[in-house]
């Protein structure tokens, strides 16, 4: 088997993975080490399934990780088997910025620069363009993300986690105004954004893509290029495993 390997340090494993695999760019699957942002990095990289292993770091969330590197055993035994699944957690999110694409696969995000940054959010189906918000919003910004993402920077910014691969979360960023919660609209409709006053920065998983200037503006759809996960069928986490792992991760411990 030709594996892929990303990891966010120089973790021993490595060395095994290497001894029993062929490492290759032309990989079958994407070995992930590390936490979240070795998740995001390989997926950026490798457009086929990865499989995510989280570090021994008790703040490592790794919120796809089933497994730990305390199972590479585990791992190697059945990825040389062949014994795994592959499973897709959704579509990249595609974002469009004066004639250019770029592929996110946790959010795009507008965020204000010195001072705040004021926009308009709509949705476009069918050449029919509506507001889905009646006023221009004013505030730190807005991110967008779907399941994949809405785990990382949407769950620290107050949004939901979400289990549909149908729907994109809007979460404003620190807005004035009445309402100020996340708003989920269909993920088969394109969000569109325009500035109307200050310049912004538009980012896609953390990384700059442009300055913006009012009457800018932002697409984001469902891309076609879809995010594939390598899992073992006697080692998959429920959700509920899941953030019992992560929330007892971050807890204080009383001496």
């Amino acid at each position: 088997m030709r594996i892929k390997i990303v990891a966010t340090e120089d973790f021993p494993e490595i060395e095994r993975l290497k001894n029993e695999f062929e490492v290759s760019g032309k990989a079958e699957i994407c070995v992930a080490l590390g936490g979240d942002g070795a998740f995001v990095r390989a997926a950026r990289e490798f457009d086929g399934p990865i499989l995510p292993i989280r570090s021994r770091r008790a703040l490592s969330s790794g919120f796809y990780s089933d497994l730990s590197l305390d199972d590479i055993d585990f791992v190697v035994e059945n990825l040389k088997a062949r014994k795994y699944l592959i499973e897709k957690l959704e579509n990249k999110i595609e974002i469009t910025h004066k004639g250019r694409k770029y592929y996110a696969v946790n959010e795009a995000t507008l965020r204000n620069i010195h001072r705040e940054v004021n926009f308009k959010v709509y949705q476009v189906s069918k050449g029919s363009r509506e507001e889905i918000y009646p006023y221009i919003m004013g505030g730190d910004g807005i991110l967008i993300t779907g399941v994949t993402g809405s785990t990382a920077y949407n769950r620290s910014a107050g949004g939901p986690l979400i289990l549909s691969p149908d729907v994109f979360c809007l979460t404003f960023l620190n807005v004035d105004g009445p309402y100020r919660n996340p708003i989920v609209v269909d993920a088969s409709k394109v969000i569109e954004i325009e500035l109307s006053k200050y310049n912004g920065i538009l980012d896609y998983d953390g990384m700059r893509i442009a300055e913006l200037k009012p009457g800018d503006k932002l697409a984001v759809r469902l891309s076609e290029r879809e995010l594939k996960i390598v899992r073992f069928e006697k080692r998959k986490e429920s959700l509920a495993n899941k953030l019992e792992r992560i929330i007892t991760s971050r807890m204080v411990k009383e001496l």
